[in-house]
């Protein structure tokens, strides 16, 4: 193989790797001066000239001339008189003889060597590419199309062919991916495996909300409102908190749009995500009541030391309150910040019975958890969902049960005597 068609053959690969000039520049020569320090053991006193446009390569080999009888004769770039002037009859001692070599004198494995180098060289140039351009989009939303669906993560391609991944954890459960589907996801990191950079895309980060607030919203686009939180549950539920800086602007109704027309286009991405956009505010009570909302409160209790909140509400409230599978309640205690607990106001429970007065039918320690969450009556109990208490309280769903059937059949034999 002669350097024109080395070379050639190396300029298409790396035009079509997109790979600059210089760079390609670069790296020929790299690997021609690791050919030869492999070949003398030194590239010093060598020069290399390319024109990558015309496939030409030239190798030149400078040496010092001295003479034959010299202590330096054996030095990298030093040559004898004797054999200088077998390649010119009238070269004299102090002389400069530059050498042509050929890359056929470097021998055929050598080249061949050099033209794998020169590719793997590329292939890792490129992944680098890869790696720094999308390191640098982490936080920022790219569309993809669908090439792979696997059961545990799903495969996109970008418009280079750059392949990248969404996890199952990463998908809205309500996603469904079909060969050729376009889809939008935030970068959500990018790893490094085996040499191969691995771009990780996500459709459940907060962040990726975020960005779609930013898309359809003008005004969080300019920084005239500023999304302090945000919290989700992917494809269900999310709750967004935001403030205004600049008084003539309704951050929640600039957020919706007219007729909802804002929120909508986010709600399709998100596959029908419920989006509760309230108004950030420092005072942390009312900042309460926005985040449970639609439910009503009518007080609370705040323990800051212990991150928990009370929150007593009326009895048509609070399944408003706790919301569909405790999701309102959930999401509500992050974005705040503490752990929200609910309750029916106190004039609800004036027939009630103490728990203590169970003690016979359920165990001491089963009431001491239900009382470390302020629930002291058996009322109290019931008005809290099943999920809750599991979700509150380090009781097994078993033993709620158990204990939700102890006291309701209480309650029945009480009606049922009265009758």
């Amino acid at each position: 193989m002669n350097s024109s068609v080395l070379i050639d053959s190396f300029a298409e690969f790396a035009k079509f790797k997109n790979i600059d000039r210089p760079t390609m520049m670069r790296i020929l020569e790299d690997v021609f001066r690791t050919m030869i320090r492999k070949k003398w053991g030194t590239d010093d006193n060598f020069d290399i000239i390319l024109n990558v446009e015309k496939g030409d390569l030239e190798i030149w080999r400078n040496r010092e001339i001295v003479d034959d009888n010299s202590e330096d004769i054996w030095d990298h770039d030093k040559i004898p008189l004797a054999e200088a002037r077998k390649i010119e009859p009238d070269f004299e001692v102090g002389e400069e003889l530059a050498e042509e070599v050929k890359l056929e004198d470097f021998g055929r494995r050598a080249v061949l060597t050099a033209r794998q180098t020169l590719i793997q060289r590329i292939k890792d140039m490129e992944k680098e590419i890869v790696y720094q351009k999308y390191k640098d989009l982490v936080g920022e939303v790219i569309s993809g199309e669908v090439y792979q669906v696997w059961n545990r993560e799903v495969m996109l391609v970008d418009a280079e062919d750059n392949e990248l991944i969404i996890p199952k954890g990463e998908q809205i459960p309500k996603d469904r991916y079909r060969k050729g589907d376009v889809v939008r996801a935030v970068v959500s990191r990018v790893e490094v495996i085996n040499g191969n950079p691995k771009i990780i895309l996500s459709r459940t980060s907060p962040v990726f909300l975020e960005r779609l607030f930013e898309n359809e919203v003008p005004e969080i686009y300019d920084g005239l409102i500023v999304i302090k939180n945000i919290v989700r549950e992917p494809g269900e539920r999310a709750k967004v908190a935001v403030e205004s800086y600049d008084d003539r602007i309704d951050p929640v109704g600039a957020c919706v749009g007219m007729k909802g027309s804002r929120i909508h286009t986010i709600v399709r991405e998100l596959e029908n995500e419920n989006i509760d956009v309230i108004n950030y505010t420092d005072n942390l009570e009312l900042y309460i009541q926005r985040a449970l909302s639609p439910a009503k409160i009518s007080s609370m209790k705040i323990n800051q030391e212990e991150g928990r909140v009370a929150v007593f509400l009326k009895p048509d409230q609070v399944s408003l309150a706790i919301g569909k599978g405790g999701q309102n309640i959930k999401l509500a205690s992050r974005l705040v910040g503490l752990e929200i607990d609910v309750f029916r106001e106190q004039e609800e429970y004036d027939e009630d019975i103490a728990l203590d007065e169970f003690s016979d039918e359920i165990e001491a320690w089963v009431i001491d958890e239900l009382k470390k969450i302020g629930l002291d009556t058996a009322k109290s109990v019931l008005a809290v969902s099943k999920e809750d208490l599991v979700r509150r309280t380090e009781l097994e769903e078993e033993t709620v049960e158990d204990v939700l059937n102890i006291i309701r059949q209480e309650f029945e034999s009480e009606s049922e005597t009265e009758s």
